[in-house]
């Protein structure tokens, strides 16, 4: 297996990280180097996989308050509003979507990870790189409506010229 996959054989996928045998996963040369401090996490996607750093619990400041929106008194009681924040970038997320702390402190951590991964990559970062693809596609995709909206507009006006009543050829 190592002829075939020399890189692969090398490195485990234990659990939530891909590491090496014998190192570290900074040194990954499947995924390229990585800052001190950061891991990263494989997360499953539609199609493919994306790597997003790990999150340092002793890094986070999570904080519980009340949430705002629609819900009336459900929302005006309760304090299940997750507000997270990376304390070495300043990075402060925010999320309220369900009515379960639990599940709003999850989605607030994979938000958080989106978001250092932007931050720490820059343009470079796969979750930009996969919407501007996806931006890319619609454009392509509203062009060719457009043209073929065209040609049936350009085929329609040969016919009408076509069946005038002044060529008509009986």
């Amino acid at each position: 297996m190592s002829k075939v996959f020399p890189l692969v054989s090398s490195w485990i996928y234990s659990g939530s990280r891909l590491t090496s045998r014998g190192g570290s996963p900074s040194t990954c040369p499947v995924f390229g180097p990585l800052l001190p401090g950061l891991a990263r996490v494989l997360t499953a996607g539609k199609k493919d996989l994306i790597d997003l750093p790990v999150l340092n619990e002793e890094e986070l400041e999570e904080q519980f308050v009340r949430g705002s929106g629609p819900g009336g008194q459900a929302t005006n009681k309760t304090s299940n509003c997750v507000v997270l924040k990376h304390i070495p970038t300043g990075i402060v997320v925010k999320c309220h979507q369900t009515r379960s702390v639990d599940i709003n402190r999850r989605r607030a951590r994979d938000i958080l990870r989106v978001k250092l991964d932007v931050a720490v990559k820059g343009e470079h970062s796969d979750i930009i790189i996969k919407k501007k693809e996806s931006e890319q596609r619609k454009q392509d995709k509203r062009r060719k409506a457009n043209e073929n909206l065209e040609r049936k507009r350009q085929f329609k006006d040969a016919l009408t010229a076509e069946s005038t009543p002044g060529s008509d050829g009986v």
